[in-house]
């Protein structure tokens, strides 16, 4: 059994009451930041209460055949698309829409009254229900909210709803009151703490209130294992991707909603926005009543709009360029002429107060003669930071070879990020950490001084021209590099946070030791405090999905990128690929890796260029560990040290850790399949029975 977590941005966790709900994600093709969910709910109840002219059954394969007003009681912002797609907001602020199926539905036995009363006392009065409906929660920008509800209500109204936090369900006046009869399986968002969410990304019970009575974090289960009996509510979500739907549902619930039915619900669906907005869509529906709902086609879904950019901004952005380039080139002008003065008064090297306290200097005399006058013969590598030269120190240090860093004036890695690494890797001292020898500053010209690294980088040898590298090498780089984070994050005096671990930063001394080096991006904090907001950098697919949220520098964003580095190195892949010919998206590595894994054969996404040749054991902890360190929700990563124990042997991976197979995406719930089913008889209704044709 494997369990993955998806985000609601795609993800679902168990909750323990009473009904059993499934969600199935199907890997998505990104409006913006999305993924679709199939979810199944079933509940189950105690003694059964059927009568075969009550029962319903109906299925909305699309909605371009229902009649709003006759079948679905539609207010607020919902209507339904041309396509067929039923969308209950779209991306406005502070909107309420609801879509409630205008029929009513059995739920409770007995005419009303005291008659009513006494069948609950005796407690034979409940009718079982499943349900499966697709829905698509599609943000644009970085953010969105607030959320969708699965509604059983006693009218198509739900009086004093409000929107933002409460959905479109309840209001600050309704929320929490016995009388409401209200049960809702809320889909959420947004982290409210007012709410007392578990997260940003969740799914809730909630009965009379949206204080959920148990939410977890949006994931599925694969393998085997189904909960039922009478009472239980049972929610289970995979990606539409995996061929079998998960058996063991995310939550499976113990309740008692005799007190919550009246004789007749509505059954339906809410959704809101706030500051944060999105446009929240159902894309198919069905439900029954005591018996599984019917089986949703997922090849047949209708299509929900592509956000776009508003022409008129374009047209505004480049009337403006063209406006001022006349200035712009007027500006460019006098700026060179008064750098080529700056220049030719700075030749002359001068120190600043923060040089004094880093005396590892070179003169530039001496730097230029060990690179020959940066001669292009010596020149070993170049990129946005600017070129890498080897040379040979004669002055000080007979013969001894090097690599200097020359960093432009005209590049993006400034002053700061220079004063960083000298400031940083100059005073550490570690065999997995490329030395730091000295540095220059002469004029514009920003010279860092390395130790010779002969074998070039991880990168060259695994996608250049070279042979391709061993698996026992591979294995020991990893080990390398996990030794050096683990001394930054823990060991060193300051916690230093690297922020560009990858394949090209992982340099190979002669021994073919690994040597991790490039810290300008480090961020440096003391052991025990809260690391500081900065500017969001570092390299696409390395970098950790939270930063875009919290622009913090922290050591799990380090340990996102070490997975990518550990599946990386193990399939000889890089982390995002060009879709193949004919195809539409990028190749996600981890994702690959995960489907890999979940379609049984995990050792299929290893390096073929091995052959075969590669420790089975060892290949299967690298790819298992790469999906650990690549968890959406950065408190579910290992520490550093966690994964030295676990590559080293002190501490065994188990395949069935509930954080191995989880989607790294960083999106929203979109097009997500869902499946409710409640067995008052104490049954389980099998999630597969409840959506078909892919």
């Amino acid at each position: 059994m494997v369990h993955a977590r998806l985000d609601l941005h795609s993800r679902l966790r168990r909750v323990r009451q009473g009904f059993t709900m499934v969600v199935v994600a199907p890997s998505s093709a990104r409006h913006l930041p999305a993924a679709m969910l199939l979810l199944l709910l079933a509940v189950c109840c105690c003694c059964c209460f059927s009568s075969a002219a009550n029962d319903v059954d109906f299925i909305y394969q699309g909605f371009q055949h229902a009649s709003p007003g006759a079948d679905l009681a539609l207010d607020g912002s919902a209507s339904v698309l041309r396509g067929g797609a039923l969308r209950l907001t779209n991306d406005s602020n502070r909107l309420v829409g609801h879509a409630i199926r205008s029929a009513p539905v059995r739920l409770l036995g007995g005419g009303g009254g005291r008659q009513q009363l006494s069948l609950l006392q005796k407690g034979s009065v409940a009718s079982s229900f499943s349900t499966a409906f697709v829905l698509d929660i599609v943000t644009v920008g970085s953010g969105g909210g607030h959320g969708l509800a699965f509604v059983v209500a006693p009218s198509t109204a739900l009086p004093g709803a409000s929107p933002e936090i409460y959905l479109g369900v309840l209001g600050p006046a309704t929320n929490g009151r016995a009388t409401n009869h209200v049960l809702a399986v809320e889909f959420d968002t947004v982290l409210d703490l007012e709410m007392r969410d578990i997260n940003g990304n969740h799914v809730g019970v909630d009965v009379n209130s949206l204080f959920s009575n148990v939410s977890e974090p949006v994931a599925y289960y694969a393998g085997d294992g189904e909960a039922g009996g009478s009472g239980v509510l049972n929610i289970t979500v995979a990606p539409a991707s995996v061929a079998e739907r998960p058996r063991r549902p995310l939550i499976s619930a113990k309740l008692d909603l005799r007190p919550v039915f009246k004789e007749d619900m509505y059954v339906g669906f809410s959704a809101s926005t706030g500051k944060l907005a999105s446009s929240h869509y159902i894309l198919a529906w069905s439900f029954r009543t005591n018996g599984p709902a019917q089986a949703i086609n997922l090849r047949r879904l209708p299509k929900v709009p592509r956000p776009s950019t508003a022409p008129s901004k374009l047209v505004v952005i480049k009337f403006a360029a063209v406006a001022c380039a006349g200035t712009l080139a007027l500006i460019a002008a006098a700026m060179a002429v008064v750098r080529w003065h700056r220049k030719k008064a700075a030749l002359a090297d001068k120190l600043e107060d923060w040089e004094l306290e880093h005396p590892h200097r070179f003169p530039y005399k001496e730097l230029y003669r060990a690179t020959k006058g940066f001669k292009q013969s010596e020149l070993l590598g170049a990129g946005g930071f600017g070129q890498v030269y080897k040379g040979v120190l004669r002055q000080r240090r007979s013969g001894e070879e090097v690599a200097i860093k020359r960093i432009s004036a005209g590049t993006k890695q400034g002053m700061k990020e220079f004063v960083a690494e000298v400031a940083s890797l100059g005073r550490m001292r570690h065999r997995s950490l490329v030395e730091l020898r000295g540095w220059c500053k002469h004029g514009e010209d920003l010279l860092l001084v390395y130790e010779f690294m002969p074998n070039g980088s991880l990168d060259a040898r695994l996608f250049g021209a070279a042979p391709p590298l061993a698996w026992a090498q591979r294995f020991a780089v990893l080990g390398g590099v996990a030794r050096g984070l683990l001394y930054l994050h823990e060991e060193w005096e300051h916690v230093v946070v690297h922020r560009n671990v990858k394949a090209n930063n992982v340099l190979l001394g002669a021994d073919m030791g690994a040597r991790l080096g490039d810290f300008g991006l480090a961020r440096l904090y003391e052991h025990g405090a809260n690391p500081a907001t900065t500017r969001v950098a570092g390299t696409l697919g390395y970098m950790a999905p939270e930063l875009k949220f919290t622009s913090r520098a922290t050591t799990a964003a380090d340990v996102f990128s070490f997975g990518a580095l550990l599946l990386e190195v193990a399939c000889g892949r890089r982390p995002v690929e060009p879709p193949p010919a004919g195809g539409d998206a990028d190749v996600v590595l981890v994702r690959w890796v995960r489907d890999c894994g979940l379609g049984g054969d995990l050792l299929g996404a290893v390096d073929p260029r091995l052959e075969g040749s590669y420790d089975e054991e060892e290949a299967k902890l690298v790819l298992l560990l790469g999906l650990m360190c690549s968890q959406a929700r950065p408190e579910a990563r290992p520490s550093m040290r966690q994964v030295c124990r676990y590559l080293s042997g002190e501490e065994a991976i188990r395949e069935d850790a509930e954080l191995v197979f989880s989607g790294a995406d960083s999106v929203e719930f979109i097009g997500s399949s869902v499946s409710i089913t409640w067995s008052s008889s104490g049954g389980t209704m099998s999630a597969g029975s409840l959506h078909g044709g892919r």
